[in-house]
């Protein structure tokens, strides 16, 4: 199958997670027969911490202006088997036009951040990746979230078919890393800075750390403000690139993981630093929300906590029973929660809208008006439409 993709980013890991999810995906799609052209707008900001600058058996395309790239886009799209725009593309409104004016066999839009979307059409606010026509002109429609998103993407925007297709983890740049010196913790965590999340982050990491000032704490990420709240036992390094964070999760005891507002909100969306943190045989404290159990079980292959307190407890956990829930999680991630998998479930899901539209043709012809048999055996032209698109 040849993919197209319009998305925000898979060039640079910094600031966003869907750099990494997206590589995943690409190298399994890739080990499995399939080849993916990526359109990546130029963006300032992401340009300083690139870090990969083409796609193995695929195509990465960086511009700097959706006029510099169109005739690019249109001709890749009508080669293409699939046509894939994302949540936060720069240019998410020209690519469903492009789209959505082709042949594509199957189009299909991938939300990436379907509880933001969701949020914020909540609230009233426009959602730069979402047209005037909502979620109608594509076939089927990818969420990253599971649960109530998937009606409520089709009872609010329209969408026709909608199939979660959950964050992941590639196994081969996430296992068990090497101990660093420099990034000992007993308690660490690992995510770009976002006021949605620091409520949690105040509850589950800060007031545990001036609660337990012998034990030393270290987050990681960017973009935090000047006027963060740190401790004198919180310690910090930045952003980290990817190759980086098996060690960072091998060097301390215990690892947090906190969901967005609207993503715990809305459940059923886990983090793709989640799936990492597990591959990589971490031990895991996470906040709560709807559908948690669902990937990972609470107290034997995750601990779960809801205030400071219940944090506290789990960090001063004996070193054994850790050690017992980071192989339980690696094993959990790497039976269920690959990027191979998520790979085949894409790939059925894309299948799936195709035989989806190909019946639904069969069905008008069916139904259509005859008018009158074919002379001298050829088809009539409804029959060679459908032929055609079926090539």
């Amino acid at each position: 199958m040849r993919i197209v993709v319009f998305g925000l980013s898979v060039s640079s890991t910094w600031g966003n997670g869907h750099a990494t999810l997206w590589r995943a995906l690409i190298d399994a799609l890739v080990a499995e027969g399939h080849r993916v052209t990526f359109f990546e707008r130029d963006l300032p900001f992401y340009r300083p911490h690139r870090d990969l600058d083409r796609i193995e058996g695929g195509r990465l395309v960086i511009y700097a202006d959706w006029g510099d790239v169109a005739a690019d886009a249109r001709h890749a799209v009508a080669e293409a088997d699939a046509a894939i725009v994302t949540s936060y593309c720069p240019d998410a409104l020209a690519a469903t036009a492009l789209v959505a004016d082709s042949r594509v066999p199957v189009k299909a839009f991938y939300d990436l951040d379907s509880p933001v979307t969701l949020d914020r059409l909540a609230a009233g606010e426009d959602v730069a990746w979402v047209g005037p026509d909502g979620y109608r002109p594509f076939d089927v429609v990818l969420s990253y979230a599971g649960g109530p998103a998937l009606a409520a993407l089709r009872d609010r925007l329209g969408a026709r078919r909608v199939v979660p297709l959950y964050g992941s983890v590639d196994p081969a740049r996430y296992a068990p890393g090497r101990r660093d010196g420099t990034l000992l913790s007993e308690f660490s965590y690992i995510g770009t800075y976002a006021a949605d999340r620091q409520d949690r982050l105040a509850r589950l990491f800060l007031e545990p750390a001036r609660r337990l000032r012998s034990r030393r704490f270290l987050i990681a990420g960017a973009q935090y403000p000047q006027d963060f709240p740190w401790a004198p036992n919180i310690f910090f390094v930045g952003h980290l690139p990817q190759s980086m964070h098996p060690d960072f999760y091998a060097s301390g005891r215990l690892t947090l993981n906190i969901t967005r507002g609207a993503m715990a909100a809305v459940g059923w969306c886990p983090s793709g630093r989640l799936f990492e943190a597990a591959a990589s045989g971490a031990a895991i404290l996470s906040d709560d929300w709807p559908g948690l159990a669902h990937f990972f079980k609470p107290g034997e292959e995750i601990l779960v906590a809801d205030t400071s307190t219940e944090a506290c407890a789990a960090i001063e956990s004996d070193d054994a029973a850790l050690a017992r829930l980071g192989a339980a999680a690696r094993e959990r991630a790497l039976a269920e929660h690959t990027a191979r998998h998520r790979a085949l479930e894409l790939v059925a899901a894309l299948g799936g809208a195709a035989q989806d539209d190909a019946l639904q043709v069969c069905a008008a012809l069916d139904d259509a008006p005859q008018n009158g048999a074919a002379q001298d055996g050829a088809p009539h032209e409804g029959a060679a439409v459908l032929e055609t698109g079926a090539a």
